[in-house]
């Protein structure tokens, strides 16, 4: 049932975005429905099914790889 709600990301999506502050590629947090930089430590939101590839609307992660 859950897994049904969880929106996915195409993966043709996944290998042409990369992170606009550090050109690298980004990894899918199906639980979080983010797209994940780890260079940069920012996970950039999905609205809507739309990447959201903002510097300014992404949240920092917490302590991880920094």
């Amino acid at each position: 049932m859950a897994d049904k709600d969880i929106p996915t990301v195409d993966p043709k999506l996944l290998e042409i975005l990369v992170c606009p502050l550090t050109k690298q590629t980004l990894s899918y947090d199906r639980q979080t429905n983010e797209l994940v930089s780890e260079k940069a430590g920012l996970a950039y939101p999905i609205r809507n099914g739309i990447p959201i590839m903002l510097v300014e609307e992404a949240r920092q992660l917490d302590g991880e790889n920094s």
